[in-house]
Formats: structure tokens, C-alpha cells, sequence
């Protein structure tokens, strides 16, 4: 009937992953017993230390088989999904006396599986390293939908008595680890790196630093200790794993945007590089004066390709694969469709300037009107590069609002051009009719139209071959997911 106020602490046995349990001695205050040993923890290791268990009141000797009866009982709490914690008491810690189990019920948020789901969807494999039991582990795994009947599971002790290959060469059918440590952390992420693959781990005490630190991607729980915050690339401050699928989402995202951003650039600079160096070339005129190359360059060409930067997330193109880190921004891909799209761009420009030079004099009508349609010839490219694979008519044409903004105030600013006296001056521009600003409008579509069929052509050959293959997507269908 003793209380806590009633005892003194003697002496702790702190908790060690190797025996997995803690204990203490406790004294009464009141009289002059040598105390009482008080241990808590996991139960197949807590029998190691019992001799006998208290049953009807009683004590009993703890026989092989009432110690078969206690641990099968314990397993059918584990089943369910309970955590368990053993209780014994004891004057002697190589005599204790067994208590009873415990199941602790620990509810899982309602929105992690949906979360680890919607990873899987965007092809990350979670694995669960849990210092739990074989059956906690698992019966969480499959609430979780992490475990799946054909998956392997090991536990730490297995993987103790493996070489850093031979564990890689398993890991990736592996869904579970139980009964594990930090140390085990450790390996599994160096033989998943052995498979090539980008690892990301989480923790949050002062043993899983180390692991932190190790993994291509450390990411510290908000309620763990500032030594794993610190080892750590990521904190999730809400200890949420929505918070991971949100920043695997934006990630892909920011390349995306980063991918058409660059390839909006490099067409429209390398088609008025190109343009001028032919023209000089051919030893004919410039098509442009330097007033309108800066415009260009530094009007026209800015507010769509800073746009292009805040495209809304695609979510077709988030459920890719993951990209390997060596993957470049311009691969050889781009290149060629920035070839593409600057060999049209050119073209179209020069045809219509040598269209109007019929008298082989600039005037300031052949100079607009090459002007004119190099501008549109832009808008129509930033357009077609907002997907690298989507077709215009797939995307949401008004999802980008600053798209918009850019856009509209872009050819805004050329009417003013074109259509204000006073600008007139400035950039040597003349007025255009409405027959003039159809065919230019005309003419400067051709290249979303040839960058169309480019998508088109990657969208049923080349992404449907690898598709099939199985080599870098799913089998749910090569329209669905697009990422070069």
C-alpha cells in the first residue's frame, strides 16, 4: 500500500536497446527494508529475469509453460495492433516476479495513410524501422498499407548477420524492420545507397543523428532533440508526414518550373542571336534596331519567362519518379527542342522581314513588322513551354494567373509601340493594319503548333516505349505520367 511519497529512488537501470527494459529500486521511507526492484519493458526479455508469476492472487513458479501461456497471450495483444510493456517487481533482479501485460492502443493520425498511399503513388518507397515486436510492427504496417503479404520483413538481430551487400541485395523487397536500433538505421540506409537510391530517414533522438546525417536526406521530427534538428536537412514542425508528400510535390515542381523556364530562354535568345548573326552573315541589314533588341530582350522576354517560375504543380507530372540527382536541367532533349522551336522562331522572322524588303531598303514598316512577329512568335513559345509534355489544350489555361498578367501586358506594351505616336519615335515603328496582325498572329502560332507535335510524338512513342519497358514508370498508363 506503499504510494509514491511513501518511497526513496535508490538506484535506476536506465532503459539500453540491447535488454529492452528499465527498471528501480525503491525504499520505503517508513521502514528498513534492503527495497524493491521495479521493472518495466519488453516481455520476452523481461521473463529472462522472472522466476516466478503472481496468478489468483499467489505467487507461482513461472514454468516453460506458463511462460509460453504469457507470451501467447501478449502476441494476440500485439495482433490487434497493441503495444505492450511487461511489469514485474522483485527484491532480487535475477528473481523477479512477473506481474502482468499492458496494451497501450496508440491511434494513428488519420491522414498518414493516406499520406504514405499518396507517396507510393508518387513511386517513394517507405520503409518502417520500429524497435517494436515482429507482430506490432506488422499489424501497424498493414493499417498503414506499408506491409504487404509477398513483403520480407527483418529484424535487427537478422540484419546484424549480414554483410553491407548482402543486405542490399534484400532491402528493396523489405517493407518492415522491428525490433531495431539507431545502429541498424545506419546500415539500412548505406545499402540502400549501394542500390543507387536517394534515401531519405527520420528520427528524433540524440542516437539517430548519426543516421541523420548519413542519409541523402535527414529529416528531424519538431518535437525531438535540437541535436537531431541540427544533423538534420528537414524539420517537420508539426511532426506530420503530409508535411514530407507537400515538399516531395513542390520539389518536382521548382524543377519543373526551372526546366521551362530555361528552355523559354535559351529558344528566344539563340533565335535573336541567330537571327542577327545571319543577317550579318548574309551581309544584309539587321531586321531589328537596337532600341527594339532591347525590348526584346529585356521587356518581352522577362515578365512571361519569370511566370513560367510559378506555374501551379502539375499533378500528372508529380507522380513521376523521382529524378536521379545527376539528372541536368538542359539534357540533350531540351537542346534539341530548343533547336526546334528557335529553327521555326527564325525562320518565320526572316520570311516576313525579307517579304517586306522587297526594294532592299529597311524602312520602319519592315522593321515592325519583323518586330511584331518575332513578339508574338514568343508569346506562342512561352505558352507551348509551361508542359514540357502536356498539350495546351490538357493544361488549364488560366490555373497561372501571373501567365496571364505577363501575357496580356506584354502585347499590350507592343501596341503601344506600334500604335503610339510617341513610342512610334522611339523604336521606329509605324502602324500595322488588322490584316497585318492576323497573319502575324497566324504565323507566330506555327511554332506552338511544331512544338505540339514534339509533345505528341513523345507522349505516344518515346515515354510509351519506356513505359512499356518498365523501366522508369508504372504500368497505369504513359499519359499520365511525363516526366523526360
Amino acid at each position: 500500500n506503499l504510494t509514491v511519497e511513501d518511497t526513496a529512488r535508490l538506484e535506476e537501470l536506465p532503459f539500453t536497446h540491447e535488454r529492452k527494459w528499465m527498471g528501480v529500486k525503491c525504499v520505503s521511507k517508513s521502514t528498513s527494508d534492503s527495497g524493491m526492484y521495479y521493472v518495466k519493458g519488453a516481455t520476452e526479455n523481461v521473463l529472462e529475469v522472472c522466476s516466478h508469476v503472481l496468478g489468483d492472487g499467489s505467487l507461482k513458479l513461472l514454468t516453460p509453460s506458463e511462460k509460453q501461456n504469457i507470451l501467447d497471450r501478449v502476441q494476440d495483444k500485439e495482433d490487434r495492433g497493441m503495444r505492450t510493456l511487461a511489469l514485474c517487481y522483485g527484491s532480487a533482479m535475477n528473481s523477479l516476479v512477473y506481474v502482468g501485460c499492458v496494451g497501450i492502443v496508440d491511434p494513428l493520425r488519420n491522414t498518414v495513410p493516406t499520406t504514405i498511399a499518396e507517396l507510393h503513388a508518387n513511386s517513394i518507397n517507405v520503409k518502417m524501422i520500429t524497435g517494436d515486436s515482429k507482430n506490432i510492427a506488422m499489424s501497424i504496417g498493414q493499417s498503414l498499407n506499408i506491409y504487404r503479404g509477398s513483403d520480407t520483413v527483418l529484424s535487427g538481430d537478422m540484419i546484424d548477420g549480414m554483410t553491407a551487400e548482402g543486405l542490399a541485395e534484400v532491402i528493396n523487397s523489405v517493407s518492415i524492420i522491428y525490433r531495431s536500433t539507431p545502429r541498424h538505421k545506419m546500415k539500412v540506409i548505406k545499402a540502400l545507397q549501394l542500390n543507387g537510391l536517394t534515401v531519405a530517414m527520420t528520427g528524433d533522438g540524440v542516437n539517430d543523428a548519426v543516421a541523420l546525417k548519413c542519409a541523402d536526406i535527414g529529416i528531424a521530427m519538431g518535437k525531438g532533440t535540437d541535436v537531431c534538428k541540427e544533423a538534420a536537412e528537414m524539420v517537420l514542425a508539426n511532426d506530420d508526414m503530409t508535411a514530407v508528400l507537400e515538399a516531395v510535390k513542390e520539389g518536382k515542381n521548382i524543377f519543373l518550373n526551372i526546366k521551362n523556364f530555361v528552355r523559354f530562354q535559351l529558344s528566344t535568345s539563340v533565335s535573336a542571336l541567330m537571327m542577327i548573326a545571319l543577317t550579318t552573315f548574309w551581309n544584309i541589314p539587321p531586321p531589328l534596331n537596337p532600341m527594339q533588341i532591347l525590348w526584346i530582350n529585356i521587356i518581352m522576354d522577362g515578365p512571361p519567362a519569370q511566370s513560367l517560375g510559378v506555374e501551379p504543380i502539375d499533378s500528372s507530372a508529380v507522380r513521376s519518379p523521382p529524378r536521379s540527382p545527376k539528372k541536368q536541367v538542359v539534357d540533350l532533349q531540351m537542346l534539341a527542342r530548343v533547336c526546334i522551336s528557335a529553327a521555326v522562331i527564325i525562320t518565320g522572322t526572316l520570311w516576313v522581314y525579307n517579304n517586306e524588303m522587297v526594294d532592299g531598303q529597311v524602312t520602319a514598316r519592315d522593321t515592325t513588322m519583323t518586330f511584331t512577329c518575332f513578339i508574338f512568335f514568343d508569346m506562342f513559345n512561352a505558352l507551348s513551354c509551361r508542359s514540357l509534355t502536356k498539350s495546351v489544350l490538357q493544361i488549364n489555361l488560366l490555373g497561372n494567373t501571373t501567365f496571364l498578367i505577363a501575357i496580356s501586358a506584354s502585347i499590350l506594351a507592343l501596341f503601344g509601340l506600334i500604335y503610339v505616336p510617341f513610342l512610334q519615335a522611339i523604336f521606329q515603328t509605324e502602324a500595322l493594319n488588322g490584316e497585318d496582325i492576323c497573319m502575324l498572329v497566324a504565323l507566330g502560332s506555327t511554332v506552338l503548333i511544331v512544338d505540339e507535335c514534339c509533345k505528341l510524338f513523345l507522349r505516344n512513342f518515346v515515354y510509351c516505349v519506356r513505359n512499356t519497358a518498365g523501366k522508369d514508370y508504372g504500368s497505369d498508363g504513359c499519359k499520365e505520367r511525363l516526366l523526360p
